[in-house]
């Protein structure tokens, strides 16, 4: 019994049931089971080894229709030398090319927009657009489908368009 605090006079020993489980030990660096030192020379090797299978890795061939293939690439080229004649940016820039796509035979499907269904050059630029696409060397026919749906919108501007016409 305590004599300084009567009312606390019987304390209960806790049951083993009731007690926590016993913390872990911590992890100590000591006991960590290090390698062997590595020689700076050594390492320098492995890094230098690791880089050199690294700029020797070449990426698996792209077909030439799909993006990043040389004829769908072509293709775009010819489409960014193609302006707005109301806005000083390239149609492709400007989000006005909703798709690209280049087929085995080497036709081209382009699906296209303009800003405005009233747009000033809407009985014109799907015809450009057919033309330079089929100019392209390679490409056997084209096709431009002019849809409304999505609209577009400034959202579509690449940040190359945006940046010259001020917007950023």
């Amino acid at each position: 019994m305590s004599e300084e605090n009567p009312d606390r006079a019987f304390i209960a020993a806790p049951f083993a049931d009731d007690m926590p489980p016993a913390k872990p030990p911590r992890a100590r660096v000591e006991d960590a089971a290090l390698p062997d030192e590595e020689s700076a020379g050594a390492k320098l090797e492995r890094k230098r080894d690791y880089l050199e299978g690294f700029l020797q890795h070449r990426p698996a061939e792209v077909a030439p229709g799909e993006p990043g293939g040389a004829l769908y690439d072509a293709v775009v080229d010819a489409l960014k030398e193609i302006y707005d004649p109301e806005i000083p940016v390239n149609i492709y820039d400007l989000g006005l090319i909703y798709g690209v796509e280049v087929s085995g035979d080497a036709d081209v499907v382009i699906t296209m927009t303009l800003t405005t269904p009233h747009c000033p050059v809407a009985e014109t630029m799907p015809g450009e657009v057919e033309l330079r696409a089929a100019s392209v060397p390679g490409v056997r026919d084209a096709e431009v489908n002019l849809v409304w749906d999505p609209p577009w919108g400034p959202d579509r501007m690449s940040d190359e368009a945006r940046l010259e016409l001020g917007m950023l």
